[in-house]
């Protein structure tokens, strides 16, 4: 293939890229009953673009370029809106919401420091060893990749626990999460 057809195949890709996020920032803005037709536009038109881009470019290099290209696209069409605002105008600051409107009660501060910290911690470790001993693959790479989890998903589950007004549903989740994923560990055992 030649760097011609490279740069225009590219070039095609960044205009149906363009044209998918167009579509997408329609149905975002709408509340009508066009919205569903324009989100399933913009990705059938993201879905079109990847498989036409094997077509353009081959099998291989298409759709690893129209990965990185659509979503550059989308980009380029989020900075053409950007708006710079003189700095000696700016409208006055608002307080962010609380998380709860309901009266702060000591054992929902217990309770979100508990599931924030060991119980969210002790769930993303069931998590990380149920990847561990039921994914396949090398020994090393399933220990690698569970001990990876456990941190990432201990702050998800801490944002998530911090951020929730249902303490209670957060509770359960954990606590389930816990069980189902030592109990599954111990069944399978590391092999």
């Amino acid at each position: 293939m030649t760097p011609t057809a490279t740069l225009a195949g590219c070039g095609l890709l960044l205009v149906a890229g363009s044209a998918a996020a167009l579509l997408l920032r329609q149905a975002w803005r709408q509340r009508g009953a066009r919205r569903p037709w324009l989100i399933v536009a913009g990705w059938l038109t993201i879905a079109a673009t990847i498989v036409a881009s094997g077509w353009l470019l081959g099998g291989a290099r298409g759709p690893f370029v129209a990965f990185a290209l659509i979503p550059f696209a989308a980009l380029l069409l989020v900075a053409i809106g950007v708006q710079i605002r003189d700095p000696n105008k700016r409208p006055p600051r608002e307080l962010a919401l609380e998380p709860s409107d309901r009266a702060s009660k000591a054992w929902r501060g217990w309770l979100r420091w508990a599931l924030a910290g060991p119980i969210g911690g002790i769930a993303a470790m069931g998590v990380g060893l149920a990847y561990t001993v039921w994914m396949p693959g090398e020994p090393q790479t399933r220990m690698v990749i569970g001990g990876l989890l456990v941190p990432v998903l201990w702050g998800a589950g801490m944002a998530w626990t911090l951020a929730d007004n249902k303490i209670l549903r957060a509770t359960a989740v954990l606590v389930g999460v816990t069980l189902v994923t030592f109990t599954a560990s111990a069944i399978k055992g590391f092999s």
